[in-house]
């Protein structure tokens, strides 16, 4: 019997008792549901193959090809590989790997057009301790600011690019590396909830119109406001996780605390095309 429970104060499902393979369109309305009103949801306890996997990712929308061609699976191109190849032939830890995620709190795909809707990962080896995904809740974030500065960030625009301020663009392909930055709202609305919610993280490199230092102190302060413990859930993984997020109204961190690398954690992502943010 399906099961559908709240996890986070603020956000955060947990779906047990199905089996995403055999789900009908009927099971899986209000799954898709409880996605939209918590924002990131788990469905536990799946056996997938990458064709499984890939199969209940398009119910979600329209599944892209990360730009990271490198960690592309080589005969699955919309699916990455995360976790994998981490030593170098030496035996050394390749910390663009390994870290992959942790650089900070970001939202998948801002420095896109139209970013990405979401992102689903699925997990094949988890570490003993460790590893956690951490997702921030830009909806409460937003809620929560005072009036005035509401108005303030009314019709502010960022500009986004791959690395951010830091060029962080190592798993990229050199010959893509020249990335252009993109513009969105800094409080953009949800195009299905009609929500609106803080949009920012570290792909965003300054904020139009306001000098470069006021524009960076402003994107930190709403970083930490908005990353603040009452507005974020950590997800404890275990290994059949089926995770998918929305990165219309979250950012989300990794954690690279498990075992110096030496241990396994490994899993597939598959991320879906969004729309322009307004």
């Amino acid at each position: 019997m399906v099961q559908i429970r709240r996890m986070g104060r603020q956000i955060g499902v947990e779906v047990t008792g199905v089996d995403v393979k055999t789900l009908d369109d009927a099971g899986f309305a209000p799954i898709y549901q409880a996605w939209l009103d918590h924002n990131v949801m788990v469905v536990r306890d799946q056996e997938l193959t990458m064709e499984e996997f890939l199969r209940y990712s398009r119910r979600f929308g329209i599944v892209a090809p990360h730009p990271s061609k490198s960690t592309r699976h080589p005969d699955v191109p919309e699916i990455t590989l995360l976790g994998v190849n981490k030593f170098d032939a030496d035996g050394k830890l390749n910390q663009a790997i390994y870290r992959r995620g942790a650089e900070g709190w970001h939202t998948d795909g801002a420095y896109d057009a139209d970013p990405f809707k979401a992102t689903q990962l699925y997990a094949l080896a988890i570490p003993s301790t460790g590893g956690d995904t951490m997702f921030a809740n830009g909806y409460a974030a937003y809620d929560a600011l005072p009036e005035r500065l509401k108005q303030r960030l009314e019709r502010r625009a960022g500009a986004f690019t791959y690395g951010g301020r830091q060029k962080k663009r190592e798993l990229l392909n050199e010959q893509d590396r020249d990335w252009k930055p993109v513009l969105h709202p800094i409080v953009r609305t949800h195009p299905e909830t009609g929500v609106k919610a803080l949009y920012l993280g570290n792909h965003a490199s300054h904020i139009l119109g306001l000098p470069v230092a006021e524009g960076a102190a402003l994107l930190g302060d709403l970083l930490a406001h908005t990353t603040r413990p009452e507005f974020v859930y950590a997800h404890r993984w275990r290994k059949g996780d089926l995770i998918m997020w929305d990165n219309r109204c979250l950012l989300h961190r990794a954690a690279t605390n498990y075992a110096t690398g030496r241990e396994r954690r490994i899993l597939h992502r598959t991320v879906m095309r969004g729309s322009v943010p307004f």
